[in-house]
């Protein structure tokens, strides 16, 4: 029975390991792309929060110009995160737009919060973010590092 459950337990942690690249990639080009199609088409569930966050942080900009340039910002990132070799690329563009997305919690804690430690459906949103995080880091951890420095420090 022991080699039984072991045998069960290497062949799964096999398929995962070897389907975890994959479908991480695959869920983040979801997400982004999915999510950032939505907004374009004026669908997304978070415009009006993201229309209420630009009334107190960027009121020059009208929400209709910055939506379509944040929005097609997202389906770059979903699509970055699909080509293995741009994946340093997805990484670098997500950094800022996860800072962005949290910016809600602290800027609009009326919309966010329904109470201390409970956030509304709007705050579990930016909250779930912490997944694509995680994940996103998991890919990075499995990059092969770059070979020469970007900044080349001279010999001694």
């Amino acid at each position: 029975m022991k080699n039984l459950i072991s045998t069960i337990d290497h062949f799964v942690i096999k398929v995962c390991r070897k389907l975890s690249l994959p479908f991480g990639r695959l869920a983040l080009f979801v997400v982004y792309f999915w999510f950032g199609i939505l907004k374009i088409i004026g669908r997304g569930y978070t415009n009006p929060l993201i229309e209420n966050l630009m009334e107190q942080t960027l009121p020059f900009m009208t929400f209709s110009s910055f939506i379509i340039g944040f929005s097609i910002y997202e389906v770059i990132i979903g699509i970055l995160f699909l080509i293995p070799k741009w994946t340093r690329l997805a990484i670098f563009l997500l950094l800022p737009h996860i800072i962005i997305m949290v910016f809600p919690l602290f800027l609009i804690p009326e919309v966010m919060w329904e109470a201390n430690f409970i956030p509304t459906l709007e705050g579990q949103y930016i909250i779930k973010n912490l997944l694509v995080i995680a994940l996103a880091i998991s890919l990075a951890a499995r990059l092969t590092p770059l070979r020469y420095s970007v900044l080349r420090i001279p010999d001694e």
